[in-house]
């Protein structure tokens, strides 16, 4: 027994899996993912409703969107779509000031990504004018979720899978290069893309096969209320696998990136540093 005990602890710090748990504390990972959920939920989604709405190719507008990210079909999918659907003249009483509100507000939401991932890389805040990196990250988030659900209309089994896979590690690759600004090599990168997008993944069959049904029981129980906690309670854990999927390249380089590349910085920022 001891034995096996022992065996279990060698392995457990061989794997380094201590650290990655206190840096998650030290990252105050649950608390970010809380924050990234409310930031979504008041800044992030009044602009997708917008910008689905104005879908020259009507794609079902925002309820689509977000149904077809957390995997929903059936029954739960309509639930959402009566719920969460806007009315049909959003766009047309949005004005160019109220759509530009919208776009700024959002902004403050690639913010809270650009500020984790650089504590993630211990990396100095940037300064106040590369604000329009995060301006620039939030089209490319937009034009990312619209290509998802265009697919959805256009693909089909593998095909669409793989697609998404590419795109979904190339956005997140290349987004925290970009919020960054490159101060971070692309290799040591792609460890956390990687992870990111697993994680998505995985949180989508969770929410297939979880938050189906009990978006069917919380709406005949809570109504509009019980429908709204489990979309706030899925972006949770979609901030949690953003924020703990980079960190966990980050560690995974720093444990065990040895193995794979010589040129693994001693500590981060050691990279060549990208332009304001």
């Amino acid at each position: 027994m001891r034995r096996h005990l022992r065996t279990l602890r060698h392995g457990w710090e061989w794997l380094g899996a201590h650290i990655l748990l206190r840096r998650g504390r030290d990252l105050e990972l649950m608390h970010r993912a809380l924050g990234f959920a409310t930031l979504a939920l008041v800044t992030l989604a009044p602009l997708l409703i917008v910008v689905a709405a104005a879908d020259p190719l009507g794609r079902g507008g925002f309820a689509a969107w977000l149904a077809d990210g957390m995997g929903l079909s059936g029954r739960s999918a309509r639930l959402l779509a009566e719920i969460i659907s806007p009315p049909r003249e959003v766009v047309g009483t949005t004005s160019v000031w109220g759509g530009l509100a919208l776009a700024v507000f959002g902004v403050p939401f690639g913010g809270s990504i650009q500020n984790g991932y650089e504590r993630i890389w211990s990396l100095p805040p940037g300064p106040w004018h590369r604000i329009w990196r995060q301006a620039t990250w939030l089209c490319v988030l937009t034009a990312f979720l619209y290509q998802e659900v265009l697919t959805r209309h256009t693909l089909q089994g593998p095909e669409r899978i793989i697609l998404s896979l590419v795109t979904g590690v190339l956005f997140f690759w290349w987004g925290q290069r970009f919020l960054l600004g490159g101060q971070v090599r692309w290799w040591h990168l792609l460890p956390g893309a990687i992870a990111t997008m697993t994680g998505l993944i995985g949180l989508r069959g969770f929410s297939y096969f979880v938050f189906t049904p009990l978006i069917v029981e919380n709406a005949i129980s809570y109504g509009t209320v019980g429908v709204v906690l489990i979309v706030e309670s899925w972006l949770i854990g979609v901030g949690f696998v953003i924020f703990g999927g980079s960190l966990f390249g980050r560690w995974l380089l720093d444990h065990h990136g040895h193995r794979f590349t010589d040129d693994l910085p001693t500590r981060a920022g050691t990279g060549p540093a990208g332009d304001d």
